[in-house]
């Protein structure tokens, strides 16, 4: 089992990550992959800080996103979700345990849900100012935003556990 520090600098570099990916899409709509490399690739230290034993701990974890990677595979074909926002659901997968990552994912639906409508009321007030022609045109959700948000309540009991 790693040390606090470990586990705490783990924890909060996921936290960092998270937020730097939620900005990045609210600002180009996009999300670098060295973002959702650099959670994806710091799974297996927190597997191993934490304490997972390589079977079934970590292969279980590994089983997770692999089935998280095919079912968000079949959303962006279907154009219902970014590329970048796939990668970091799977990279968040990787961090969170099945039951954890399943509430993750039901904080996420709600969470891009609210933003969603959110862009929409605010399409909407601006149409009202000015007769800008943009009803017809889709919007674009950041749901980085949305992801970021879920991962880090996901983590929030760790983390804030991490500064008593």
């Amino acid at each position: 089992m790693g040390s606090d520090f470990t586990l705490s600098f783990l924890l909060f570099a996921l936290a960092g990550m998270l937020v730097l990916a939620a900005i990045e899409d609210a600002r180009v709509r996009e999300i670098a992959n060295w973002k959702t490399g650099a959670i994806a690739l710091l799974a297996p230290l927190w597997w191993f800080a934490s304490g997972m034993a390589p079977w079934p701990d970590m292969a279980i974890q590994l089983g997770i996103a692999v089935a998280v990677f095919a079912i968000f595979c079949v959303v962006f074909h279907f154009g219902m979700m970014g590329g970048g926002d796939v990668k970091l659901i799977v990279a968040l997968s990787l961090w969170l345990p099945f039951g954890a990552f399943m509430a993750m994912l039901m904080v996420m639906s709600i969470a891009g849900g609210v933003l969603t409508a959110g862009m929409l009321i605010a399409r909407k007030l601006a149409m009202r100012r000015a007769d800008s022609g943009v009803e017809n045109a889709a919007i674009e959700v950041p749901y980085g935003i949305a992801i970021a948000f879920a991962g880090l309540v996901a983590v929030h009991e760790p983390l804030l556990n991490s500064l008593r």
